[in-house]
């Protein structure tokens, strides 16, 4: 991390292009990895740079674009505020505040991590294992494999101690971002749990995947994980059925099942990356005329208060 990218001058600078104007810093700084960036293109429209450049576009604002559009800030634990549980029988926890990468249309962009910071994350897995009914932890954040071996081991022999639970769900990018993070300790760690293990990673662009990737996805595989994939649909980065579908066929070639295709959520800043329920619809029915069921992820949505991600059918 020491040799990521902090701002867009030096991100634009190491792929040779002129800063034209059009990208200007703001309060969601800049953070990219160096692996990331050696898979851009040197050009502005690269499918992996527009999710990390800070856009002019970010300073436009719509009423329906706000800061909480999933109404997350309101759903934490009181005794334990780093805890969201929005569905029956899964906990979600916030084990980091910070991410390897900066996603610029992240739906936690605005989240008030000073508020729901894992200062204690004992107390809020105590607070988990007083619930018999939780069946599913699932670590996320930030990203939880930002956290050390021995941090991450720390919350694995908690949870272990646990009866109730019976799968362990991480939400992670770094697989991705910075392939190296998946280390010989850290698959150790893994292995030693003796409930499911589930890792869901996070593509959006079949340019992404690479020979560093797959040793990554490798390594989560010999530690006993599934690997499953979610994207998000953005306009000028993945909005068409061909990349998709590509990107379905990568991962798969690489040892992940497509799981998820969210519809984006309109974030506050994130507006120039919308892409709305019909597009997404008819995107979603050219990749299932040409995807064996197995490949071809659900079109989802989430809406607050429903007590589950919704399918949106064609």
């Amino acid at each position: 991390m020491r040799g990521a990218f902090r701002n867009s001058k030096d991100l634009l600078d190491h792929l040779n292009l002129p800063n034209t104007g059009n990208f200007i810093e703001n309060e969601f700084s800049t953070l990219v990895t160096k692996s990331f960036a050696n898979r851009m293109k040197n050009t502005y429209d690269d499918p992996l740079l527009r999710q990390v450049l800070p856009d002019v576009k970010e300073q436009n604002a719509h009423s329906a674009f706000v800061e909480d559009p999933l109404n997350e800030f309101s759903t934490s634990n009181k005794n334990s505020p780093n805890i969201l549980q929005k569905y029956q029988k899964r906990a979600l926890l916030i084990t980091s505040n910070a991410c390897a990468i900066n996603c610029r249309y992240c739906f936690r962009r605005h989240f008030p991590y000073k508020l729901h910071r894992p200062k204690n994350i004992e107390q809020a897995i105590f607070e988990i294992g007083l619930d018999s009914s939780i069946s599913e932890i699932i670590l996320s954040g930030g990203d939880p494999l930002i956290l050390d071996d021995e941090g991450l081991q720390a919350i694995f022999q908690q949870i272990d101690n646990i009866k109730t639970i019976k799968t362990i769900r991480i939400h992670t990018r770094l697989p991705i971002v910075l392939p190296q993070r998946i280390s010989e300790g850290l698959i150790h760690t893994l292995a030693c749990t003796d409930k499911k293990l589930v890792v869901v990673v996070h593509v959006n662009h079949p340019n992404e995947l690479d020979h560093e990737t797959k040793r990554a996805f490798d390594c989560l595989k010999n530690s006993g994980a599934w690997l499953l994939n979610q994207s998000v649909l953005l306009k000028g980065v993945n909005d068409d059925a061909q990349i998709l579908i590509d990107l379905s066929n990568k991962l798969f070639d690489q040892g992940v099942l497509p799981y998820y295709l969210h519809l984006p959520d309109k974030v506050a800043k994130t507006m120039h990356f919308f892409v709305d329920t019909k597009k997404g619809q008819r995107i979603h029915k050219k990749m299932q005329a040409n995807l064996p069921g197995y490949l071809l992820p659900n079109l989802i949505k989430e809406i607050p208060g429903q007590p589950s991600k919704t399918i949106i059918s064609a």
